[in-house]
């Protein structure tokens, strides 16, 4: 009793960085370091990760975890995301911006409240409906640390601000689903070779990039959820088939 108890403190001091992770983020967003306050939120999401892993490896998966990493999720993906592309363009939109930054919030926070009521089985890992808070907020962490500078978002990429803000937050409490990642130990052989060489071409064009083919990866992961929405609609028959198939493997979808 008292060794599972021990165990729990790990996920939870991890879940503890992620939460301190994004206020810093805020602090640096509100004194102008916005490339920091980037970084600090993939930060927060690298931990949001880990904490999973670490709770599911020490067996203390519990609902007091995942209210709390709920909360975290809230100021790290919600509120410091929101007040960082406020903070560095938005705030030019007047009562617009703040208006369209606090919806990026508040939606993240409905997704979050939706995830936690639909969750079945905390130790099971499955799919989402609606695209994850943490993605969102990586995603908008990753387009300002590409496109910021000297004071603002450059051109032409300053008209995209408002768009994709407002496509991330309605995509958070839509119905269309985007996948869980797969663990490594469930691959065979030929899947984590395969894993490995897209990973060192992955970190190969990051370097060429200087970090920008980050942003087009998980805007490229966002897009997919959309046509594959589309596409199950026009035919329905064929996604539903798939999606039999993944929930037999994979559990139901959240």
């Amino acid at each position: 009793m008292i060794n599972s108890f021990k165990k729990s403190y790990i996920p939870n001091i991890i879940t503890a960085l992620n939460i301190l992770s994004g206020f810093m983020s805020i602090l640096f967003a509100g004194s102008s370091e916005f490339k920091a306050a980037a970084i600090l939120i993939i930060c927060a999401a690298i931990f949001d990760t880990l904490d999973g892993i670490a709770a599911r490896y020490f067996g203390s998966a519990s609902k007091f975890g995942v209210e709390l990493d709920s909360l975290s999720d809230v100021v790290s993906f919600g509120a410091a995301p929101a007040f960082l592309i406020y903070q560095s363009t938005l705030i030019n939109y007047g009562w617009i911006g703040i208006a369209i930054s606090s919806l990026f919030l508040i939606l993240g926070a409905f997704r979050l409240a939706r995830f936690n009521i639909q969750l079945e089985d905390i130790k099971t890992k499955s799919d989402f409906k609606g695209l994850p808070i943490p993605i969102s907020a990586v995603t908008i962490a990753l387009f300002v640390s590409s496109y910021y500078r000297d004071g603002s978002i450059i051109r032409p990429f300053d008209s995209l601000v408002i768009p994709l803000i407002l496509l991330l937050s309605v995509l958070m409490v839509t119905k269309i689903r985007y996948n869980a990642l797969p663990k490594l130990k469930d691959r065979n052989i030929k899947e984590k070779i395969v894993s490995f060489f897209v990973l060192i071409f992955t970190l190969i064009l990051a370097l060429i990039t200087n970090g920008i083919i980050f942003f087009y990866i998980f805007f490229s992961i966002i897009l997919f959820g959309i046509f594959r929405y589309i596409y199950s609609r026009i035919f329905p028959h064929r996604e539903n088939h798939v999606n039999v198939k993944e929930e037999i493997n994979r559990g139901k979808i959240v």
